[in-house]
Formats: structure tokens, sequence, C-alpha cells
């Protein structure tokens, strides 16, 4: 059996490639490279550049890899500031992609997938922590991207048989802690990599978007979820969905929330710099608080997070922008 991972050269989608090699399992990569990187792929995986929504370059993946037997969907667009000022852009390459994927999945006769979804599906929540079954009411166009990629799966799974697990996650944050691959965005739009950033020289301050957010101290409270414990929750996935169980979705989070603030602190713990920061005015489509509840996944799935404390999330953080400030063109 072999398992194609889509977005593999991205930066949760590099961390599962790692994880899945580590375990000795057979990796195929697919990655536009458009904000992936290359030389974050393990060299032990078949690695192919191209678009999955280039139909003819996907059929020639699975012909040429007839042992692929799940696929785990990593490949999409994710900045939700520029999902606002851009949607098209959005709905063409996530949900889109997902149509022309699925099509191909159902020629190939390759039943099972598992997907890189988000907490963006919920909006603005209803209660904290989020479960799995509350309203998915999304507020930007990302969010609205990916529920209907969960919608398109549901119908597929009804017509074709081709079971599927939604992985709803949080923010991501962390690195592989030996600092060989980490987190790597041109333009970095994520709170964590900016924060590290500032204490590493290579940006002079750091901007929090909004202090009056209805949260304890004024700004935006997130869960953080480390790439490996996400990596494993996606192979876990990918084992339940082998012993025939039916289409779900999962919340990952570690149901501990922080806010931005809370974060530059601990940053300013973990690496001991000072981190300038300034507050600036909100950027739209952003919820005051996302938490989530993932007592699902632990009970079903069996996933134990093993980076469950901030600073040690941080700690992998810095070893890797402290060893490479400049990502990728520092290997």
């Amino acid at each position: 059996m072999a398992i194609l991972v889509l977005g593999g050269a991205g930066y949760i989608g590099s961390h599962t490639v790692d994880r899945l090699i580590e375990r000795g399992t057979e990796t195929v990569v697919v990655d536009s490279l458009i904000t992936g990187h290359r030389a974050a792929v393990n060299d032990k995986a078949k690695f192919y550049k191209g678009d999955i929504a280039d139909r003819d370059f996907m059929r020639k993946v699975f012909k040429e890899n007839p042992a692929i037997d799940a696929v785990i969907h990593f490949a999409a667009f994710s900045v939700v500031p520029e999902s606002m000022k851009n949607p098209l852009k959005y709905f063409d390459n996530n949900t889109s992609g997902m149509i022309k994927l699925l099509e191909v999945m159902v020629e190939a006769g390759v039943k099972k997938i598992v997907f890189s979804s988000t907490a963006a599906t919920y909006g603005t929540p209803e209660r904290t922590p989020i479960k799995e079954t509350d309203p998915q009411k999304p507020i930007n166009p990302y969010g609205e991207s990916k529920l209907a990629m969960e919608k398109i799966m549901h119908w597929t799974d009804l017509a074709n048989g081709i079971k599927f697990v939604a992985l709803r996650y949080f923010n991501v944050a962390g690195a592989k802690p030996d600092g060989s691959i980490g987190e790597d965005h041109n333009p970095e739009t994520h709170l964590l990599p900016i924060v590290l950033q500032v204490a590493a020289g290579t940006r002079a301050k750091l901007q929090i978007f909004g202090n009056d957010y209805n949260t304890p101290d004024g700004t935006n409270v997130r869960d953080y979820v480390h790439p490996f414990d996400l990596a494993d929750a996606h192979i876990l996935a990918v084992e339940y969905l082998e012993k025939g169980n039916d289409s779900t979705a999962f919340n990952l989070g570690s149901s501990t929330g922080f806010s931005n603030m809370e974060i530059l602190k601990a940053a300013r713990d973990v690496t001991k710099k000072e981190i300038p920061a300034e507050i600036a005015p909100r950027r739209g489509g952003d919820p005051d608080t996302l938490i989530a509840a993932s007592d699902k996944a632990r009970k079903v799935l069996g996933w134990k997070p093993q980076f469950d404390d901030i600073h040690k999330i941080i700690e992998t953080a810095w070893k890797w922008h402290s060893t490479h400030p400049n990502g990728y063109n520092d290997k």
C-alpha cells in the first residue's frame, strides 16, 4: 500500500510525509511548488511536480503508482485576508481542484481520502469549545471553499463510495524538533513565525491586528497544534478508513486557547528577545475566538498530541527560525 500526499511540500504536508517515511510507508508526493518547497520533502518519498486540477497529470500519477490506496489532501490556498480580496482564486483552486481530483480518484478506483479542512468552516462559533456538530457558517471565502469541499466529498461518497475524513484544525505552530523542516511562507501571514522572525531580526516589529475583540485582553484567541501532532492525526484517519469505517469529520486542537498577546509573551520567554510589537487595525474575516473540542478525535482515532504545551511548541519553531532565518533558502 502507498499513500499519496497532495501538497506534501507544504508546511503540514512535509511534516506528514516525514512521519510516513519514518513509519516505513511508501509515500508519493504531488505539489505544484507554488507555495511549497522541494527541499522540505523527505528524499525517500517519490515526488511529482504538478497541479492536482490537471486531470491528465493526476491520471499519470495514479497509473505509475498502482499501490496508492489512500490520498491525504493538503493542496489548497489558505490565507484568509487574501481570500477576502480574491475569493474566485480560492473557489477555483480549492473547490474546483477537489472536483477534478475526485473525478480522477473515481476513475482510478481509489476509495479513501483524508482531507485537511479547517476551523474556518465554523465561522464565528456559537459556543466554545467548538464541536463537530456545531453549525458551519463561514465568514470568509477560504472557509467557504473548504466547507464546499467537504460537501462535495459527502455527495461523492454517496454516489461513488469514496470514504473520507475531514480534519478541521485550528492554528498550526511549531517545527520538527531537530530544526530540519519548518514553516516558510512568502509572504508570511501566520502569527507565530512572524513573531519569531522579529525575534531573529529578519523583521522589524510585530503587528497585532486588533485589540478590541470580545476576549480577555482584546486580541484574537486561537488553539495551537504542532504539525507532527496533525501528521499523526492524518495517519490515524487513514487507518480509520482502512478499517472500513464511515466518512466523518474530526476537530483537531489542544482544547486550550491563547490570545495573540499571550503568544507574544510566551515567545519572549522562549527566545529571551524583546520582540517589538504594535497594535494595528483589524483584518476582515477574523473571528474573536476559535478553540476546538477534540474529544471525538481522541476517543475514536486514539489521537494523543505529544506537543501539548505552547512553550514546547514555540521552542521547536524557534529552533527552525533561528537556524533558517531565510527559510529553505538557507539549505
